[in-house]
Protein backbone atom coordinates (compact mmCIF):
# COMPACT_ATOMS: atom_id res chain seq x y z
CA UNK A 1 0.00 0.00 0.00
CA UNK A 2 1.39 3.42 -0.98
CA UNK A 3 2.43 5.55 1.99
CA UNK A 4 2.10 9.31 2.46
CA UNK A 5 5.01 11.10 4.12
CA UNK A 6 7.61 13.83 3.84
CA UNK A 7 11.22 12.83 4.49
CA UNK A 8 14.06 15.31 5.00
CA UNK A 9 17.66 14.17 4.63
CA UNK A 10 19.90 16.59 6.51
CA UNK A 11 23.24 16.18 4.77
CA UNK A 12 21.33 15.15 1.67
CA UNK A 13 24.21 15.85 -0.70
CA UNK A 14 26.77 13.94 1.38
CA UNK A 15 28.37 10.58 0.60
CA UNK A 16 25.93 8.48 2.63
CA UNK A 17 22.92 10.08 1.01
CA UNK A 18 24.27 9.84 -2.52
CA UNK A 19 25.64 6.30 -2.23
CA UNK A 20 23.06 4.62 0.01
CA UNK A 21 20.01 6.67 0.96
CA UNK A 22 18.94 8.03 -2.42
CA UNK A 23 19.29 4.65 -4.16
CA UNK A 24 17.11 3.22 -1.37
CA UNK A 25 14.50 5.93 -1.95
CA UNK A 26 14.62 5.32 -5.70
CA UNK A 27 13.90 1.64 -5.14
CA UNK A 28 10.87 2.66 -3.10
CA UNK A 29 9.65 4.44 -6.24
CA UNK A 30 10.19 1.29 -8.29
CA UNK A 31 8.28 -0.73 -5.68
CA UNK A 32 5.36 1.77 -5.65
CA UNK A 33 5.82 2.62 -1.96
CA UNK A 34 4.90 6.30 -2.32
CA UNK A 35 1.59 8.11 -2.33
CA UNK A 36 1.36 10.71 -5.08
CA UNK A 37 2.28 13.71 -2.91
CA UNK A 38 5.22 12.23 -0.99
CA UNK A 39 8.21 14.57 -0.84
CA UNK A 40 11.94 13.86 -0.48
CA UNK A 41 13.82 16.96 0.69
CA UNK A 42 17.61 17.08 0.60
CA UNK A 43 19.52 19.79 2.45
CA UNK A 44 22.80 21.08 1.08
CA UNK A 45 25.44 23.46 2.40
CA UNK A 46 25.56 25.29 -0.92
CA UNK A 47 23.09 26.37 -3.56
CA UNK A 48 22.74 24.03 -6.51
CA UNK A 49 21.04 24.94 -9.75
CA UNK A 50 18.27 22.65 -10.91
CA UNK A 51 20.50 21.16 -13.59
CA UNK A 52 23.39 20.61 -11.18
CA UNK A 53 21.11 18.97 -8.64
CA UNK A 54 19.47 16.67 -11.20
CA UNK A 55 22.81 15.63 -12.70
CA UNK A 56 24.36 14.88 -9.29
CA UNK A 57 21.46 12.74 -8.11
CA UNK A 58 21.02 10.87 -11.37
CA UNK A 59 24.74 10.16 -11.64
CA UNK A 60 24.77 8.71 -8.13
CA UNK A 61 21.85 6.42 -8.98
CA UNK A 62 23.44 5.21 -12.21
CA UNK A 63 26.64 4.43 -10.33
CA UNK A 64 25.02 2.70 -7.36
CA UNK A 65 22.10 0.74 -8.81
CA UNK A 66 22.49 -2.67 -10.41
CA UNK A 67 23.05 -2.97 -14.13
CA UNK A 68 19.52 -4.32 -14.69
CA UNK A 69 17.88 -1.40 -12.86
CA UNK A 70 17.00 1.09 -15.58
CA UNK A 71 17.07 4.51 -13.92
CA UNK A 72 15.36 6.23 -16.86
CA UNK A 73 12.10 4.29 -16.47
CA UNK A 74 11.14 5.73 -13.07
CA UNK A 75 13.28 8.84 -13.12
CA UNK A 76 10.63 11.48 -14.07
CA UNK A 77 8.25 10.66 -11.22
CA UNK A 78 11.10 10.16 -8.76
CA UNK A 79 12.82 13.43 -9.59
CA UNK A 80 9.49 15.24 -9.30
CA UNK A 81 9.44 14.29 -5.59
CA UNK A 82 12.91 15.67 -4.91
CA UNK A 83 13.65 19.11 -3.51
CA UNK A 84 17.08 20.52 -2.72
CA UNK A 85 17.22 23.14 0.02
CA UNK A 86 20.25 25.25 0.88
CA UNK A 87 20.39 25.23 4.67
CA UNK A 88 22.91 25.98 7.40
CA UNK A 89 21.87 23.24 9.82
CA UNK A 90 23.63 24.68 12.88
CA UNK A 91 22.43 28.27 12.58
CA UNK A 92 18.94 29.68 12.40
CA UNK A 93 17.76 32.52 10.20
CA UNK A 94 15.86 33.18 7.00
CA UNK A 95 16.81 29.85 5.45
CA UNK A 96 15.06 28.02 8.30
CA UNK A 97 12.04 30.32 8.05
CA UNK A 98 11.67 29.51 4.34
CA UNK A 99 12.28 25.82 5.02
CA UNK A 100 9.59 25.75 7.71
CA UNK A 101 7.06 27.52 5.48
CA UNK A 102 7.25 24.69 2.94
CA UNK A 103 5.48 22.43 5.44
CA UNK A 104 2.44 24.65 5.97
CA UNK A 105 -0.77 22.80 5.27
CA UNK A 106 0.99 19.44 5.69
CA UNK A 107 0.84 19.24 9.50
CA UNK A 108 -1.06 15.94 9.50
CA UNK A 109 1.32 14.21 7.09
CA UNK A 110 4.01 12.00 8.61
CA UNK A 111 7.37 13.79 8.83
CA UNK A 112 10.69 12.00 8.99
CA UNK A 113 13.95 13.82 9.69
CA UNK A 114 17.03 11.79 8.79
CA UNK A 115 20.20 13.18 10.39
CA UNK A 116 22.94 12.09 7.99
CA UNK A 117 25.26 14.61 9.64
CA UNK A 118 28.03 14.54 12.27
CA UNK A 119 26.70 13.83 15.78
CA UNK A 120 28.23 17.09 16.95
CA UNK A 121 25.42 19.03 15.26
CA UNK A 122 22.52 16.78 16.29
CA UNK A 123 21.77 19.20 19.11
CA UNK A 124 21.65 22.37 17.04
CA UNK A 125 19.62 20.62 14.34
CA UNK A 126 17.08 19.39 16.90
CA UNK A 127 16.91 22.84 18.49
CA UNK A 128 16.17 24.46 15.14
CA UNK A 129 13.53 21.87 14.30
CA UNK A 130 11.83 22.84 17.56
CA UNK A 131 12.44 26.59 17.24
CA UNK A 132 10.90 26.74 13.79
CA UNK A 133 7.98 24.51 14.80
CA UNK A 134 8.80 21.64 12.47
CA UNK A 135 8.31 18.90 15.08
CA UNK A 136 4.68 18.03 14.43
CA UNK A 137 2.70 15.39 16.29
CA UNK A 138 3.60 12.95 13.50
CA UNK A 139 7.33 13.72 13.39
CA UNK A 140 10.01 11.00 13.69
CA UNK A 141 13.79 11.34 13.67
CA UNK A 142 16.48 8.93 12.41
CA UNK A 143 19.96 9.15 13.92
CA UNK A 144 22.98 7.79 12.06
CA UNK A 145 25.90 6.21 13.88
CA UNK A 146 28.01 6.81 15.78
CA UNK A 147 25.85 7.91 18.70
CA UNK A 148 28.73 9.60 20.49
CA UNK A 149 32.37 8.62 20.90
CA UNK A 150 32.09 7.21 24.44
CA UNK A 151 29.50 6.63 27.17
CA UNK A 152 29.38 10.25 28.34
CA UNK A 153 28.90 11.74 24.85
CA UNK A 154 26.28 9.09 23.98
CA UNK A 155 24.27 10.06 27.05
CA UNK A 156 24.48 13.73 26.08
CA UNK A 157 23.25 13.06 22.54
CA UNK A 158 20.40 10.85 23.77
CA UNK A 159 19.36 13.42 26.36
CA UNK A 160 19.58 16.28 23.86
CA UNK A 161 17.48 14.66 21.14
CA UNK A 162 15.19 13.27 23.86
CA UNK A 163 14.26 16.83 24.88
CA UNK A 164 12.47 17.26 21.57
CA UNK A 165 11.38 13.75 20.54
CA UNK A 166 9.80 10.95 22.55
CA UNK A 167 11.83 7.72 22.61
CA UNK A 168 9.17 5.99 20.48
CA UNK A 169 9.84 8.53 17.72
CA UNK A 170 13.65 8.23 17.78
CA UNK A 171 15.09 5.65 15.39
CA UNK A 172 18.83 4.97 15.85
CA UNK A 173 19.83 3.16 12.69
CA UNK A 174 22.32 0.32 12.24
CA UNK A 175 22.04 -0.74 8.62
CA UNK A 176 23.41 -4.23 9.33
CA UNK A 177 20.19 -4.99 11.18
CA UNK A 178 18.24 -4.31 7.99
CA UNK A 179 20.04 -6.96 5.96
CA UNK A 180 17.84 -9.85 4.91
CA UNK A 181 20.35 -12.38 6.19
CA UNK A 182 20.16 -10.88 9.66
CA UNK A 183 16.40 -11.30 9.55
CA UNK A 184 16.94 -14.86 8.44
CA UNK A 185 19.22 -15.39 11.43
CA UNK A 186 16.23 -14.71 13.69
CA UNK A 187 14.03 -16.99 11.59
CA UNK A 188 16.72 -19.68 11.60
CA UNK A 189 17.11 -19.54 15.37
CA UNK A 190 13.52 -19.27 16.47
CA UNK A 191 11.57 -21.42 13.99
CA UNK A 192 13.71 -24.56 13.67
CA UNK A 193 13.69 -27.20 16.38
CA UNK A 194 16.77 -28.80 14.79
CA UNK A 195 18.86 -25.87 15.98
CA UNK A 196 17.15 -25.11 19.27
CA UNK A 197 18.80 -27.91 21.23
CA UNK A 198 22.31 -27.19 19.92
CA UNK A 199 22.30 -23.40 20.39
CA UNK A 200 24.29 -23.27 23.62
CA UNK A 201 27.60 -24.11 25.28
CA UNK A 202 26.93 -27.84 25.23
CA UNK A 203 27.23 -27.94 21.44
CA UNK A 204 28.90 -24.71 20.27
CA UNK A 205 32.65 -24.35 20.63
CA UNK A 206 32.99 -20.71 19.63
CA UNK A 207 31.58 -17.94 17.42
CA UNK A 208 33.44 -15.68 14.97
CA UNK A 209 31.95 -12.43 13.69
CA UNK A 210 33.97 -10.68 10.97
CA UNK A 211 33.36 -7.45 9.08
CA UNK A 212 36.30 -6.93 6.75
CA UNK A 213 36.83 -4.11 4.25
CA UNK A 214 39.24 -3.66 1.36
CA UNK A 215 38.83 0.13 1.25
CA UNK A 216 40.94 2.63 3.14
CA UNK A 217 39.79 6.09 4.18
CA UNK A 218 37.84 6.87 1.00
CA UNK A 219 37.82 10.61 1.69
CA UNK A 220 36.78 10.26 5.34
CA UNK A 221 40.13 11.09 6.96
CA UNK A 222 38.79 13.84 9.22
CA UNK A 223 36.03 11.64 10.58
CA UNK A 224 37.85 8.33 10.79
CA UNK A 225 40.99 9.62 12.48
CA UNK A 226 38.85 10.84 15.38
CA UNK A 227 36.95 7.58 15.67
CA UNK A 228 38.87 4.43 14.68
CA UNK A 229 37.69 0.87 14.16
CA UNK A 230 36.52 0.15 17.71
CA UNK A 231 34.11 3.09 17.78
CA UNK A 232 33.19 2.95 14.11
CA UNK A 233 32.36 -0.75 13.83
CA UNK A 234 32.70 -2.75 17.04
CA UNK A 235 30.52 -0.64 19.31
CA UNK A 236 27.53 -0.93 17.01
CA UNK A 237 27.66 -3.45 14.13
CA UNK A 238 29.70 -6.20 15.79
CA UNK A 239 27.97 -6.00 19.16
CA UNK A 240 24.54 -5.95 17.57
CA UNK A 241 25.32 -9.10 15.58
CA UNK A 242 26.66 -10.73 18.74
CA UNK A 243 23.38 -9.92 20.49
CA UNK A 244 21.29 -11.50 17.75
CA UNK A 245 23.34 -14.71 17.89
CA UNK A 246 23.34 -14.91 21.68
CA UNK A 247 19.97 -13.51 22.81
CA UNK A 248 17.28 -15.65 24.39
CA UNK A 249 14.06 -16.28 22.44
CA UNK A 250 11.61 -13.43 23.07
CA UNK A 251 8.16 -14.61 24.14
CA UNK A 252 6.78 -12.65 21.18
CA UNK A 253 8.58 -11.07 18.24
CA UNK A 254 8.16 -7.31 18.70
CA UNK A 255 10.41 -4.30 19.25
CA UNK A 256 10.17 -4.15 23.04
CA UNK A 257 10.89 -7.85 23.52
CA UNK A 258 13.78 -7.92 21.04
CA UNK A 259 15.41 -4.94 22.67
CA UNK A 260 14.94 -6.39 26.16
CA UNK A 261 16.69 -9.63 25.19
CA UNK A 262 19.55 -7.85 23.42
CA UNK A 263 20.02 -5.61 26.44
CA UNK A 264 20.38 -8.67 28.69
CA UNK A 265 23.28 -9.88 26.54
CA UNK A 266 25.02 -6.50 26.60
CA UNK A 267 24.73 -6.42 30.39
CA UNK A 268 26.11 -9.97 30.62
CA UNK A 269 29.31 -9.20 28.67
CA UNK A 270 32.33 -9.73 30.90
CA UNK A 271 34.28 -6.48 31.30
CA UNK A 272 37.55 -5.89 29.49
CA UNK A 273 39.79 -3.95 31.89
CA UNK A 274 43.45 -3.10 32.34
CA UNK A 275 43.92 -6.55 33.87
CA UNK A 276 42.96 -8.44 30.70
CA UNK A 277 42.94 -5.90 27.84
CA UNK A 278 46.23 -7.06 26.34
CA UNK A 279 45.07 -10.70 26.33
CA UNK A 280 41.63 -10.09 24.86
CA UNK A 281 42.00 -7.31 22.28
CA UNK A 282 44.37 -6.47 19.42
CA UNK A 283 44.44 -3.24 17.47
CA UNK A 284 46.29 -2.57 14.24
CA UNK A 285 46.95 0.02 11.56
CA UNK A 286 47.48 -0.81 7.90
CA UNK A 287 50.82 -0.20 6.26
CA UNK A 288 51.74 -0.29 2.57
CA UNK A 289 51.01 -3.56 0.81
CA UNK A 290 49.53 -5.22 -2.26
CA UNK A 291 45.77 -5.45 -2.65
CA UNK A 292 44.09 -6.77 -5.79
CA UNK A 293 47.48 -6.79 -7.53
CA UNK A 294 48.01 -3.08 -6.89
CA UNK A 295 50.19 -1.27 -4.40
CA UNK A 296 48.08 0.13 -1.57
CA UNK A 297 49.20 3.04 0.60
CA UNK A 298 49.83 2.97 4.32
CA UNK A 299 47.24 4.62 6.55
CA UNK A 300 49.59 7.50 7.32
CA UNK A 301 50.00 8.20 3.60
CA UNK A 302 46.23 8.09 3.05
CA UNK A 303 45.79 10.43 5.99
CA UNK A 304 48.06 13.05 4.50
CA UNK A 305 50.62 15.46 5.89
CA UNK A 306 48.02 17.73 7.54
CA UNK A 307 47.57 15.22 10.36
CA UNK A 308 51.24 14.65 11.18
CA UNK A 309 50.92 10.97 12.04
CA UNK A 310 48.34 8.99 13.97
CA UNK A 311 47.98 6.13 16.43
CA UNK A 312 44.35 5.47 15.53
CA UNK A 313 43.45 1.83 14.89
CA UNK A 314 42.14 0.68 11.49
CA UNK A 315 41.79 -2.91 12.73
CA UNK A 316 40.52 -4.44 15.93
CA UNK A 317 40.07 -8.05 17.03
CA UNK A 318 38.72 -8.97 20.43
CA UNK A 319 37.51 -11.87 22.49
CA UNK A 320 34.15 -11.34 24.19
CA UNK A 321 32.62 -13.62 26.79
CA UNK A 322 29.04 -13.71 28.00
CA UNK A 323 28.45 -14.47 31.66
CA UNK A 324 25.25 -16.48 31.56
CA UNK A 325 24.28 -20.15 31.63
CA UNK A 326 23.73 -20.54 27.90
CA UNK A 327 27.08 -19.13 26.81
CA UNK A 328 29.45 -19.71 29.73
CA UNK A 329 32.79 -20.88 28.32
CA UNK A 330 31.94 -20.02 24.67
CA UNK A 331 34.21 -17.24 23.34
CA UNK A 332 32.91 -14.78 20.75
CA UNK A 333 35.78 -13.58 18.54
CA UNK A 334 35.03 -10.27 16.83
CA UNK A 335 37.17 -8.57 14.19
CA UNK A 336 36.93 -5.72 11.75
CA UNK A 337 39.43 -3.77 9.71
CA UNK A 338 40.24 -1.73 6.64
CA UNK A 339 42.50 -2.63 3.71
CA UNK A 340 42.12 -6.33 4.40
CA UNK A 341 42.36 -9.10 1.84
CA UNK A 342 38.66 -9.43 1.12
CA UNK A 343 35.44 -7.49 1.66
CA UNK A 344 33.04 -9.62 3.66
CA UNK A 345 30.72 -9.71 6.63
CA UNK A 346 30.06 -13.11 8.17
CA UNK A 347 29.02 -14.90 11.32
CA UNK A 348 30.66 -18.29 11.78
CA UNK A 349 29.38 -20.70 14.41
CA UNK A 350 31.68 -23.64 14.99
CA UNK A 351 30.29 -26.63 16.85
CA UNK A 352 32.22 -28.87 19.17
CA UNK A 353 34.01 -31.98 17.98
CA UNK A 354 32.38 -35.35 18.51
CA UNK A 355 33.33 -36.95 21.84
CA UNK A 356 34.43 -40.19 20.16
CA UNK A 357 35.87 -40.89 16.69
CA UNK A 358 34.07 -43.83 15.07
CA UNK A 359 36.07 -43.73 11.84
CA UNK A 360 39.84 -44.35 11.96
CA UNK A 361 42.07 -41.42 11.04
CA UNK A 362 43.04 -43.10 7.75
CA UNK A 363 39.55 -42.35 6.37
CA UNK A 364 40.11 -38.60 6.71
CA UNK A 365 40.05 -35.92 9.36
CA UNK A 366 36.65 -35.29 10.93
CA UNK A 367 36.21 -31.53 11.04
CA UNK A 368 33.75 -29.72 13.34
CA UNK A 369 30.40 -28.74 11.86
CA UNK A 370 30.11 -25.06 10.96
CA UNK A 371 27.17 -22.75 10.34
CA UNK A 372 28.17 -19.75 8.23
CA UNK A 373 25.84 -16.75 7.93
CA UNK A 374 26.99 -14.54 5.05
CA UNK A 375 25.92 -10.89 5.20
CA UNK A 376 27.96 -9.35 2.36
CA UNK A 377 28.80 -9.23 -0.47
CA UNK A 378 26.62 -12.30 -1.07
CA UNK A 379 23.80 -13.05 1.35
CA UNK A 380 23.11 -16.62 2.35
CA UNK A 381 23.54 -19.40 4.88
CA UNK A 382 25.84 -22.43 4.68
CA UNK A 383 25.98 -25.50 6.88
CA UNK A 384 29.10 -27.65 6.67
CA UNK A 385 28.74 -31.31 7.65
CA UNK A 386 30.93 -34.37 7.18
CA UNK A 387 30.11 -36.85 4.44
CA UNK A 388 31.61 -39.60 2.29
CA UNK A 389 33.39 -38.80 -0.94
CA UNK A 390 31.19 -39.82 -3.84
CA UNK A 391 32.38 -42.36 -6.46
CA UNK A 392 34.99 -43.85 -4.13
CA UNK A 393 34.51 -47.49 -3.15
CA UNK A 394 36.62 -46.92 -0.06
CA UNK A 395 35.39 -44.73 2.78
CA UNK A 396 36.95 -41.29 2.36
CA UNK A 397 35.50 -38.53 4.53
CA UNK A 398 35.26 -34.90 3.48
CA UNK A 399 33.36 -31.75 4.53
CA UNK A 400 30.17 -31.14 2.54
CA UNK A 401 28.48 -27.74 2.44
CA UNK A 402 24.71 -27.29 2.25
CA UNK A 403 24.05 -23.83 0.83
CA UNK A 404 21.00 -21.60 1.15
CA UNK A 405 21.58 -18.80 -1.37
CA UNK A 406 18.91 -16.11 -1.24
CA UNK A 407 19.29 -15.18 -4.89
CA UNK A 408 18.63 -18.79 -5.94
CA UNK A 409 15.89 -19.47 -3.38
CA UNK A 410 13.60 -16.46 -3.80
CA UNK A 411 12.19 -14.61 -6.78
CA UNK A 412 12.65 -10.87 -7.07
CA UNK A 413 15.37 -8.61 -5.76
CA UNK A 414 16.50 -8.57 -2.15
CA UNK A 415 15.57 -5.27 -0.55
CA UNK A 416 18.67 -3.30 0.46
CA UNK A 417 19.03 -2.64 4.17
CA UNK A 418 18.44 1.11 4.06
CA UNK A 419 15.26 0.72 2.02
CA UNK A 420 13.90 -1.80 4.49
CA UNK A 421 14.78 0.34 7.50
CA UNK A 422 13.40 3.61 6.13
CA UNK A 423 10.10 1.90 5.34
CA UNK A 424 10.08 0.50 8.88
CA UNK A 425 10.34 4.08 10.17
CA UNK A 426 7.38 5.02 7.97
CA UNK A 427 5.43 2.12 9.50
CA UNK A 428 6.54 3.02 13.03
CA UNK A 429 8.21 -0.39 13.44
CA UNK A 430 11.26 0.05 15.69
CA UNK A 431 12.20 -3.65 15.94
CA UNK A 432 15.43 -3.21 13.97
CA UNK A 433 16.52 0.03 15.62
CA UNK A 434 18.52 0.67 18.76
CA UNK A 435 16.95 1.82 21.99
CA UNK A 436 18.68 4.45 24.11
CA UNK A 437 19.54 1.84 26.75
CA UNK A 438 21.18 -0.44 24.17
CA UNK A 439 23.43 2.32 22.90
CA UNK A 440 24.50 3.37 26.36
CA UNK A 441 25.05 -0.20 27.57
CA UNK A 442 27.24 -0.95 24.53
CA UNK A 443 29.29 2.16 25.26
CA UNK A 444 29.60 1.18 28.91
CA UNK A 445 31.42 -1.98 27.73
CA UNK A 446 33.52 -0.26 25.04
CA UNK A 447 34.54 2.88 26.92
CA UNK A 448 36.84 1.12 29.46
CA UNK A 449 38.81 -0.34 26.53
CA UNK A 450 39.34 3.16 25.14
CA UNK A 451 40.39 4.37 28.57
CA UNK A 452 42.93 1.55 28.86
CA UNK A 453 44.46 2.54 25.53
CA UNK A 454 44.58 6.21 26.49
CA UNK A 455 46.19 5.40 29.85
CA UNK A 456 48.95 3.29 28.28
CA UNK A 457 51.00 5.72 26.23
CA UNK A 458 53.42 2.96 25.23
CA UNK A 459 50.69 0.86 23.60
CA UNK A 460 50.43 1.45 19.84
CA UNK A 461 48.49 -0.28 17.06
CA UNK A 462 50.39 -3.18 15.49
CA UNK A 463 51.30 -2.70 11.85
CA UNK A 464 49.78 -4.98 9.21
CA UNK A 465 50.27 -5.01 5.46
CA UNK A 466 47.45 -3.85 3.23
CA UNK A 467 45.98 -6.92 1.55
CA UNK A 468 46.58 -9.18 4.56
CA UNK A 469 44.12 -10.39 7.22
CA UNK A 470 45.46 -8.05 9.87
CA UNK A 471 48.31 -8.07 12.40
CA UNK A 472 49.99 -11.29 13.49
CA UNK A 473 48.93 -10.57 17.08
CA UNK A 474 45.30 -11.18 16.09
CA UNK A 475 46.21 -14.67 14.89
CA UNK A 476 48.14 -15.36 18.08
CA UNK A 477 45.25 -14.17 20.25
CA UNK A 478 42.90 -16.86 18.95
CA UNK A 479 45.58 -19.51 18.47
CA UNK A 480 46.48 -19.44 22.15
CA UNK A 481 42.95 -20.77 22.73
CA UNK A 482 43.60 -23.64 20.30
CA UNK A 483 41.49 -22.09 17.53
CA UNK A 484 42.08 -20.14 14.33
CA UNK A 485 40.31 -17.51 12.28
CA UNK A 486 38.28 -18.86 9.38
CA UNK A 487 38.66 -16.82 6.22
CA UNK A 488 35.35 -15.17 5.28
CA UNK A 489 33.88 -16.62 2.13
CA UNK A 490 36.03 -19.76 2.19
CA UNK A 491 34.58 -23.24 2.21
Amino acid sequence: MAKQFDIVFFGGMGDLALHKLLPAMYRCEVDSEYADDCRIILTSRKDLTGAEFEAKVKTSLVNELAADENVDINWPQFFARLECVSLNISEGGDEWVDFSSSFKGREDILRIFYLSIPPGIYESCSENLDKYKLISKTARIILEKPIGVDLESAKIINATVGKYFDEDNIFRIDHYLGKETVQNLLALRFTNILLDDVWDNRSIDHVQISITETVGLEGRAGYYNDVGALRDMAQNHLLQLLCLVAMEPPHEMNADNLRAEKLKILKALKPITEDNVTQTIVRGQYSEGVLNNQVANAYIDDLGSDFGGSDIETFVALKAEIGNWRWAGVPFYLRTGKRLKKRAAEILIEFKALPHAVFPAKFGKVQPNQLRIKLQPEEGIELTLMGKKMHDREMHLKPVTLSFDFADSFDGHVRPAYQRLILDVVDGNSSLFLHREEVEQAWSWITPILQCWEADSDSKPASYSSGSWGPLAAELMIEKDGRSWVEPGSK
